[in-house]
């Protein structure tokens, strides 16, 4: 915890509506790189970091540095006394949300993003004990499979309950591939001379498309 309260005094920035800097994707595959990435864009939008209580601050450096210590995220029996938050039943035998405070581990599964986030981001606390903070937006969209060219409307707020609300685009994407398969074999078998027809005349299609985009 010292040694990322050290390294936090050098970050200069919070994020910002638009970041002109690109992160880094090799290390992403490349079905992936080409689902979320739109160099267009020529960087990052909606990736900045909510304002926290400063309690709130000193919990997501402790949750962070457990959390990359031990790889796990603590409970909150497991937080010292001097950062427990003030609630009756924190120190119950059962406590509700034990997990209330919880770690994005790096390298690992995320939990599922809900619309709470958008009220506190005290479940989606990021993994770098140096930033201290929850996630952004564009964090969350990410974990939520939004592709990076996808602009939320509305205050902050507004936008962390859109993806939260969301169903995830990709999940989204391969179940309709996965329905589009069934309907076409359906109507295969229902009327195979008329699919038959439709497939051998999809390219002449396709290419009249084209032709007419061209001279549009």
């Amino acid at each position: 915890m010292r040694s990322a309260a050290a390294e936090a005094q050098r970050h200069v920035s919070t994020g910002a509506a638009f970041q002109s800097d690109v992160p880094e994707t090799n290390s992403m595959r490349e079905r992936l790189r080409d689902w979320f990435i739109d160099e267009r864009i020529g960087g990052v939008i909606q990736h900045e970091t909510r304002a926290h209580m400063r309690k709130d601050i000193y919990r997501y450096l402790f949750a962070a540095a457990y959390g990359k210590a031990k790889g796990i995220s603590p409970k909150i029996s497991d937080f010292p006394p001097s950062l427990l938050p003030e609630h009756q039943n924190v120190h119950s035998n059962k406590v509700p949300f034990a997990d209330r405070f919880r770690v994005q581990l790096k390298g690992s599964w995320s939990s599922t993003v809900v619309a709470h986030i958008a009220k506190d981001g005290h479940y989606f606390i990021h993994y770098d004990p140096s930033q201290c903070r929850s996630l952004t937006v564009r964090e969350a969209a990410r974990l939520q499979t939004f592709q990076d060219n996808y602009y939320f409307a509305g205050n902050r707020t507004e936008q962390y309950t859109q993806v939260g609300n969301a169903v995830p685009p990709l999940l989204a994407r391969k179940i309709a591939h996965v329905v589009a398969r069934f309907m076409d074999a359906w109507d295969r078998n229902r009327t195979p001379h008329l699919a038959q027809s439709r497939l051998s005349s999809l390219p002449a299609n396709l290419e009249a498309h084209h032709e007419r985009r061209k001279t549009a």
